[in-house]
């Protein structure tokens, strides 16, 4: 037996931010990044909610791949100030903290209090200010343990935000190169989603709309920040891939994503966006021009080329049409088409290869991949990856 499942409310268009003034709550408590603050977005949220006579404080500790320890201290504070409502402010990082400080928040709580008036959850919204994880939509959490250069995924349906507010305009500043990377995690997901052994008709549905979004948008919205027709589609690609992903869950794209941003510190958009090229060639496993049995994970990307009018005349075309129209996509979006051109030294990939396999195969999104690798394969893969052959 199989579900979908989506019990986030979505607050979009003119004015989706007048939702914080609408808050049933006293005590707002917002997770967010020094950024935010700095730029004086912070202000728009508190403005808002202020409107409602809602008491608030702000956490603003968050930083990129939030780590164990600052997930400790946003616990801290938040059991000290005991609010009813959390909101969640920034990119995949913000979102991800608040996810983690609210249900640790709420087990501890649980263990500690037998008040059930004080065990009761507390609501979460996120206000995505990139438009790449999807996070505001999703299960998924993920946090990062530093001493072991390691990240591991949080899934519970607990995760889940209850409330996300989509506003393109606090994207339109967010510089060229996020936008590039960010825009790629989208379409990551969206053809992760789709190839998925749990890929079901409503997840495809929405990948297929997202994908679409992407190869329309994300290369005016990299060239002009400001225009906000493309942000504001970047912006629902993003939240409909996470409804798709969180439904169908990833790949070995993803696993192989996070052990190399744990371990070299490159953002997630950027690891995901290098590699996907490189995963479709293994994943489709196409033998020859004529191959009489094409494996499901081809078909499948055959499936995407066809929907974006790419040559696709049978599934060996397709799958070729559709790696050269990213590999297309990444030039235009001057990503690297190698971790070597990305300035990881040799010597180092070379020394953590082997573990990064090992990692990538446990990884909780590699269980969903359409083709079951094994480890020398993902250490061939890696090598591939790195030197662009």
């Amino acid at each position: 037996m199989e579900s979908f499942n989506f019990k986030t409310q979505v607050f979009f268009g003119e004015g989706s931010l007048k939702r914080l003034s609408q808050l049933n709550c006293h005590k707002a408590f917002i997770v967010t990044d020094p950024f935010m603050v700095k730029s004086g977005v912070i202000n728009k949220i508190t403005d808002e909610i202020s409107k409602g006579n809602v008491e608030y404080i702000v956490f603003s500790d968050i930083v990129p791949d939030p780590s164990v320890e600052i997930v400790a201290k946003g616990i801290e504070v938040m059991m000290k100030f005991n609010p009813d409502v959390v909101i969640a402010l920034g990119g995949g990082s913000a979102i991800d903290a608040a996810k983690a400080i609210c249900n640790f928040n709420l087990k501890l709580k649980a263990n500690t209090v037998s008040n059930m008036e004080n065990n009761k959850k507390i609501k979460l919204i996120a206000i995505p200010t990139t438009s790449g994880t999807g996070s505001e939509v999703t299960s998924i959490s993920v946090i990062t343990d530093k001493n072991k250069n390691i990240k591991y995924p949080l899934i519970s349906d607990e995760l889940q935000p209850d409330e996300a507010i989509l506003v393109a305009e606090l994207v339109s500043t967010v510089p060229n190169f996020i936008t590039a990377d960010t825009g790629m995690d989208v379409l990551t997901h969206d053809i992760e989603a789709f190839v998925s052994t749990r890929a079901t008709d409503y997840t495809d549905a929405l990948a297929e709309k997202s994908i679409k979004l992407v190869f329309q948008n994300l290369i005016n919205a990299y060239r002009d920040g400001n225009d906000l027709e493309a942000r504001t589609k970047m912006h629902n690609a993003s939240c409909i891939a996470g409804i798709a992903f969180n439904n169908a869950s990833l790949g070995l794209n993803h696993g192989m994503a996070h052990t190399i941003g744990a371990k070299f510190h490159i953002s997630h958009g950027r690891a995901n966006a290098i590699l996907l090229p490189y995963v479709i060639e293994f994943n489709a496993d196409i033998k020859d021009f004529n191959s009489s049995e094409y494996t499901y994970a081809a078909k499948r990307y055959s499936e995407i080329a066809k929907l974006l009018g790419l040559p696709a005349s049978n599934v060996y075309q397709g799958v070729k049409s559709l790696i050269i129209a990213i590999n297309m996509i990444l030039k235009e979006l001057n990503i690297p088409a190698s971790l070597k051109e990305n300035g990881i030294k040799e010597e180092d990939f070379k020394m953590e290869v082997s573990e990064m396999a090992s990692i990538a195969l446990e990884d909780r999104c590699t269980q969903t991949n359409p083709r079951v690798p094994k480890t020398e394969e993902i250490i061939d893969l890696f090598y591939q990856v790195y030197y662009n052959n």
